[in-house]
Parts: structure tokens; sequence; C-alpha cells
């Protein structure tokens, strides 16, 4: 599940572990491209003309990413992978934010606002995957980890089957599995109108 040899972002990373909050000067230049790449990714999904500026997402993500305390990060791709699903989590956030602003409730006001535009429908989308991740979160929370570093961080299965401790024939079969049950779990929601 690796080679032995720790390369320099796990060596920074468990330094940061430790304690060692100047590594991060080093650190965050070397994921960048990454960080960059991960949010290019979630933004695809969006409905075209509707864009979040990379900037603004990798820049919520860091702070939030930065404000956990003692994280015990493994590995580059467990990085990469928890990255994925914060950034997730903030356009989900800001998706719950404008169906809630629909419906006549104060919208909750986020620094990524201004560089962010959804519509009704696709918040309603993001919002309805949200609850169906959180709801198998609850039954099988290794499964929402693997859509959020397959799907939303775009990470391989190599990279998530290293990140997540397991065999690569896991991430296959719990992709699959997941696949099917999102795809049956987002199309009952959307038939009862949620």
């Amino acid at each position: 599940m690796g080679s032995n040899a720790a390369g320099p972002v796990t060596q920074l990373l468990l330094r940061w572990n430790s304690g060692e909050e100047s590594c991060l000067d080093e650190l965050i230049p070397l994921l960048d491209h990454e960080l960059r790449l991960i949010a290019h990714r979630q933004m695809r999904k969006e409905r075209e003309g509707h864009t979040l500026q990379t900037t603004a997402l990798i820049n919520e993500a860091y702070l939030k990413l930065v404000d956990q305390s003692r994280a015990n990060w493994h590995n580059k791709a467990h990085f990469l992978g928890v990255a994925s699903g914060v950034m997730r989590r903030i356009l989900v956030d800001h998706a719950r934010g404008l169906c809630r602003a629909k419906r006549g409730g104060a919208a909750q006001h986020l620094p990524i606002d201004e560089a962010l535009v959804f519509s009704p429908a696709k918040s309603a989308a993001v919002v309805a995957l949200d609850d169906a991740l959180q709801e198998l979160a609850h039954v099988d929370p290794r499964r929402v980890q693997i859509v959020e570093m397959r799907y939303f961080g775009g990470l391989t299965v190599e990279e998530t089957a290293e990140a997540l401790g397991v065999h690569p024939n896991t991430v296959i079969r719990d992709w699959a599995l997941t696949k099917a049950w999102l795809k049956r779990e987002l199309s009952r929601a959307s038939a009862h109108g949620s």
C-alpha cells in the first residue's frame, strides 16, 4: 500500500501532526496544484456558467483544515481526501443557505458567497446528495469517505485505498455498491419532491 520511504508531503504532514506548525509554509505550496485540481473537479460538476473561484474554495478549505486541532494526518492521499470532503461541505453549506433563502429564511453568509452562483435546482440536488451521504454515514462511514475521495476529490482507487488503509479491491467494490445505492436514494428523493 505504498512505499516504505515517506515522500516530502507525508514527512511535512507528520511534522504538522507533531505540532510543528511552521511546516505549513512548506506544505501548502507542495499541495497547491492538487488542491486546485480537486476544486476544479468539484466545480465541473456544477451547471455550466455557475462557477466558484478556485482560489476562494481552496482558501475556505485551507482555513478549515488548519483550524482542525491535532489532526492525525497519515499521508498525502489522506490529506487530499479530507480536503475534498471539506470542499464538498463548503459547497453543501452554501447550497443549504440558498435553499433556506428561497423558502424565505435568512441565508447564511459564507466568505465565498461573492464568487459562487447556484441555481435553486442545482442547490436542491447538492442538498439531496449530502442528505443521502449523511444517511449512508450512519451505516457505513467508509463508503462516504470513498465517495468524497473518488467523486469529489478525484483520487484514484489506489490513492483512496492507501488513504483508508484498505485493499484497492475493497474500494472498487464499495464504490460500485455506493453508486448504485446513491442512484436509488436520489431517485426516491426526486420522486418524493425532496
